[in-house]
């Protein structure tokens, strides 16, 4: 069966909010754009310069209603959604304590509150600590679903680009390999292990699947998904044939 890149997305601050992309332009060594361009910083938190830990910022495995924010980027401005909170638009430059305080009501008062709004570095702010782009299998997707017995959106493996036509787990036999799409060229680098992000519904922002006991359950890890990073510079779209060159 042909595989085929299926949906685009990006996360413009991190844990904070997804955007569904119809097309991008990709360059070597370095994220989709704008994805994971900025990161809020938990008080007490890492406040050097550079790439730094998931641990250090806020993120839906810890605050699982952020799951369910919806991100658009107009410009200079970050546009936001939440079915509890008002619609948002921020400049990342200067709007970081309204955003800070729009936060506030949909975050754990018991978890370290947000202190400030961090630019992240040109490699981004994934979880990985190089410029990743994470690839997805939708037929993985459809047997974690199955074994849930319920359909899982996409979103909560806040992934960058997903397939659709490999089997189930076959993302994971792409290590080492490249990937054509487009006109790109991505190296895969290694396989993802997942946290309690994924248990969060993205329409509600409650945890309603137990993502993480299914996967061990049902295949020994609780991996799901792959980074790569882009080699060869080109544009990208949904529909685009992907074959490992």
């Amino acid at each position: 069966m042909t595989w085929s890149l299926d949906q685009i997305w990006r996360y413009p601050i991190k844990g904070i909010g997804a955007e569904r992309l119809r097309a991008v332009d990709l360059t070597p060594d370095l994220p989709l754009p704008l994805d994971r361009a900025w990161a809020m910083l938990e008080e007490g938190g890492d406040a050097s310069d550079g790439w730094r830990s998931c641990r250090n910022f806020l993120r839906g495995a810890k605050g699982p209603s952020l799951m369910a924010v919806s991100a658009h980027v107009d410009g200079d401005l970050i546009h936001l959604s939440h079915p509890d909170r008002p619609d948002l638009s921020v400049d990342p430059t200067g709007d970081a304590q309204t955003l800070i305080d729009w936060l506030a009501p949909i975050y754990p008062a018991e978890r370290r509150p947000a202190a400030t709004l961090v630019k992240s570095p040109p490699q981004g702010m994934s979880d990985a600590p190089f410029a990743s782009i994470s690839v997805l299998n939708l037929s993985s997707l459809r047997a974690l679903s199955q074994k849930i017995g319920q359909d899982l959106d996409p979103r909560r493996f806040r992934g960058n680009l997903w397939i659709d036509g490999m089997a189930p787990w076959e993302e994971f036999d792409l290590v080492g390999k490249i990937l054509s799409i487009g006109d790109t060229r991505l190296e895969v680098m290694e396989i993802i292990t997942r946290c309690r992000a994924t248990e969060a519904n993205p329409e509600t922002g409650k945890r309603d699947a137990d993502t993480l006991r299914a996967l061990s359950e049902g295949w020994g890890h609780t991996d799901f998904g792959v980074y790569a990073m882009a080699r060869i510079s080109g544009s990208i779209r949904t529909g685009d044939i992907v074959t490992v060159a």
